[in-house]
């Protein structure tokens, strides 16, 4: 009986990661009929090239998952695949290329469907219909628009980091301007009242402000200043009475 259950769980895994594999050369088979598909509705030669040589990479990706699920018939579709993009790297005119493209792009969509057909549970013949067709270059490519929206929030947010991290730079810039200037003009002040009195400085000690938010960081320096000036007048004060 443990025999039983080890053979029986041993096969499950086989047929699982044979299952895997088909789903993965069918998401690659899809991906090459995509790009060929765009290539051949391209109308220069310069976009027809860069969707064929997408189509191209898709089709040698899928090439070891086809061989892995043991699908022949679509691995050999691959190749003839490979074979005609490969030619359309060196053509010169745009026709030319677009021949080999739309040999290629009949190709990708034969290699579904043999796939399809192999794949299926109950091991009939099914054809896939052009609708079906486009719903798995759909599902593919609402995948990639995910992808390119989480990508996109994730650089809004790291542009958003980098502008509040540059407006508390400015910020403190600003305000230590503000305090440095009042200081030269308290000093020369009573310099020219003739006060007994140590000049007055200040010591910018605080050393993660950039931490803070923009307010908080605002407050602290109109603090700073609020005292400074009372220390000011003070001093002037005392310096009157003398």
């Amino acid at each position: 009986m443990k025999y039983f259950y080890i053979l029986f769980f041993f096969i499950a895994s086989i047929i699982a990661h044979g299952q895997t594999n088909c789903d993965e050369a069918s998401g690659y088979l899809v991906n090459a009929y995509s790009h060929v598909k765009d290539s051949y509705e391209t109308n220069n030669i310069s976009h027809l090239k860069y969707y064929a040589n997408r189509s191209l990479e898709s089709f040698k990706l899928s090439k070891k998952n086809l061989a892995e699920c043991g699908c022949t018939t679509a691995l050999d579709l691959a190749k003839k695949g490979i074979d005609q993009l490969a030619m359309v790297e060196t053509v010169e005119s745009y026709e030319d290329g677009r021949f080999f493209v739309k040999r290629a792009r009949e190709i990708a969509k034969e290699s579904i469907v043999e796939l399809d057909k192999f794949t299926a549970s109950s091991g009939k013949n099914k054809e896939l219909t052009t609708l079906e067709l486009e719903q798995k270059q759909l599902e593919a490519q609402q995948l990639a628009l995910k992808q390119k929206e989480k990508e996109l929030k994730q650089k809004l947010a790291e542009q958003k980091l980098k502008s509040v991290a540059l407006e508390k730079e400015k910020t403190i810039k600003h305000y230590q301007g503000i305090i440095a200037s009042n200081i030269k003009t308290f000093n020369s002040t009573l310099q020219v009242c003739d006060c007994k009195h140590s000049l007055l400085s200040y010591d910018d000690k605080e050393t993660d402000l950039k931490q803070k938010s923009i307010p908080e960081i605002k407050n602290r320096y109109l603090n700073d200043l609020e005292k400074l000036t009372k220390s000011y007048l003070s001093t002037l004060a005392s310096c009157r009475t003398k």
